[in-house]
């Protein structure tokens, strides 16, 4: 029986050094190795340089699916920094649809050997990877969650992730991530200046644009021309709630009819994260 861990970087695998945590190498594939169960040889692909997961992006995402693809038919670990997991947990999810992979996010708040809560995540990561069944999960905080909605509800607790629940996803039309693609997440505010919106969107293929509550927007003409001009010009933008959770009901409120007028996508229930690797690989 065979493992492949793939070490990105992230607090996990950090040490102080002489300006604060660094990551250093051997550090997270030792700690593996002393918790490998009876039988089972370690394959490791480790990123040079180790990452900050601040650093993590789509060149970033095509190497984790091509090391994973190049081993077929068997459990993988991914240690990754917090800050970015919810990308790189909807980018997998996505991307390997339908390809009966099982795969394990692991992370942690505070590094190995600092007594919190590493050590644990990295047991129930290999606990898991063995278990049945198919996807990518997120091992964090004594719970094994769905890594395709990933939320960082709390940007210091142990217990810091959540997991809102997505459609399942399909076969995307790309495998993997054209990475001079330019997309982005752009958030409506009250006040927000159309001008401001539009030179944004000038410079992208597409966006996804967190609205208010069930789907609504500002009743701003410009606003909503803005939009709606770049919809036209074939710029990719997808909805999504600002709210942690619930989703997006077109036509609930009378105060969304223009926005959903402009012909922009409807994200549902999608965290901006998931809603942006959708754009990516469809």
């Amino acid at each position: 029986m065979r493992l492949l861990l793939i070490h990105t970087g992230g607090t996990i695998g950090m040490a102080e050094g002489p300006d604060g945590l660094a990551p250093v190498e051997g550090l997270v594939e030792e700690a593996v190795r002393d918790r490998l169960p009876s039988g089972v040889t370690l394959d490791s692909h480790v990123f040079s340089p180790l990452l900050d997961s601040a650093d993590v992006g789509p060149r970033h995402w095509n190497e984790m699916l091509s090391v994973i693809r190049a081993h077929p038919d068997r459990p993988v670990i991914i240690t990754h920094g917090t800050d970015t997991m919810a990308f790189t947990g909807a980018a997998l999810s996505q991307a390997l649809a339908g390809e009966d992979r099982r795969i394990l996010l692991c992370g942690s708040m505070l590094p190995l050997g600092q007594h919190g809560d590493a050590e644990g995540n990295l047991s129930l990561a290999l606990e898991a990877a063995f278990q049945a069944g198919d996807g990518v999960h997120l091992a964090f905080a004594g719970k094994l969650l769905a890594a395709a909605g990933l939320v960082k509800h709390d940007s210091h607790a142990a217990d810091s992730f959540r997991s809102q629940p997505q459609a399942d996803p399909a076969a995307p039309r790309l495998r993997q991530f054209t990475e001079d693609r330019r997309f982005a997440i752009l958030t409506l505010s009250p006040g927000m200046p159309a001008q401001a919106l539009d030179a944004m969107l000038q410079h992208l293929d597409g966006a996804v644009l967190r609205v208010f509550g069930s789907g609504t927007a500002m009743s701003d003409e410009a606003v909503l021309a803005v939009l709606e001009r770049a919809i036209a010009s074939g710029k990719r933008l997808r909805a999504v709630s600002s709210c942690e959770a619930g989703g997006l009901a077109p036509g609930t409120y009378a105060a969304g009819a223009d926005l959903w007028s402009t012909g922009i996508e409807n994200g549902g229930t999608e965290t901006p994260e998931a809603a942006l690797i959708h754009l990516w690989l469809n």
